[in-house]
């Protein structure tokens, strides 16, 4: 009986020390739940999708159009120009603005960076999670700094936008050209094709008294066949792309920082600290 007695004892401390140990076991999944509910819930994910946005537009501006502006060089100085010096002031501006897409690749990263930062303090300074709302003056400051400064980087994004999209218009025309040439030789018998021409003078390309300027029939036909034809014509496909998706991710940001102004705003009104 003793022995049925302490074996019964010995039960009943094994059952209790699983439920204990079980109970503990529940509070610190708990706990980790109620931490990754708070932890998302501070994200701000608006900000995040237009850092993903700005990173990715740039990456396919600077890259597609560093490559572009290299193409270019070669391929308007191979068909369009005769003479060096007709092309230099464009050779000028493709170095230089090379130089300049390295800038605005580390000036858009630390600025999305900083973007995403604000958006994290904005975002975890409206939700009342520890006791009274506080919002400080600087931080309203800050928030509608970066509105200011959004907003004028969107108007010349916006411009860069619009001179992105000449020389993707250029080689759709001349695209569409060589496929009216290749047309036009089929299906007539005279050299109807000659008269279709492609002046890249027009598009800015070359000044207007570079020679000969212009390709026509036959020879514009022949340059569309080329690879460095197509490599060019998608590198600024790719450029393009990669402005308009800047432009959407920085529009993108204004609206966010705008409304995490406005909440701090109202909200500020129940408690600042100086």
């Amino acid at each position: 009986m003793a022995a049925s007695g302490f074996d019964w004892l010995r039960q009943l401390q094994q059952r209790l020390g699983v439920d204990e140990k079980t109970r503990r076991q529940q509070e610190v999944t708990s706990g980790c739940y109620d931490c990754c509910i708070r932890c998302l819930g501070a994200v701000p994910y608006t900000s995040l999708l237009a850092t993903l946005l700005c990173y990715t537009g740039v990456a396919l501006f600077c890259g597609g159009g560093h490559e572009a502006l290299t193409h270019t060089h070669t391929f308007i100085e191979l068909y369009f120009a005769r003479d060096v010096q007709d092309f230099i002031v464009m050779a000028d501006f493709i170095k230089y603005f090379q130089y300049v897409i390295y800038g605005l690749a580390s000036f858009f990263f630390l600025y999305g960076l900083l973007l995403l930062a604000e958006g994290f303090y904005t975002t975890s300074a409206v939700k009342q999670t520890f006791g009274e709302f506080r919002s400080t003056k600087f931080g309203r400051c800050l928030s509608l700094t970066f509105i200011i400064l959004t907003c004028v980087l969107a108007v010349i994004w916006l411009v860069v936008f619009g001179f992105t999209a000449i020389p993707v218009l250029f080689f759709i025309n001349m695209k569409s050209s060589c496929h009216k040439v290749n047309i036009l030789s089929e299906t007539t018998m005279f050299n109807q094709q000659a008269r279709v021409c492609m002046d890249a003078r027009m598009y800015g390309f070359l000044p207007w008294n570079a020679l000969p300027g212009i390709v026509c029939g036959n020879t514009l036909a022949n340059i569309c066949k080329t690879p460095e034809f197509y490599v060019t014509y998608d590198l600024y496909i790719c450029a393009f792309a990669g402005a308009g998706i800047t432009l959407l991710a920085l529009l993108i940001y204004v609206v966010a920082t705008t409304y995490n102004y406005a909440v701090l705003r109202f909200l500020g009104r129940k408690g600042i600290r100086f």
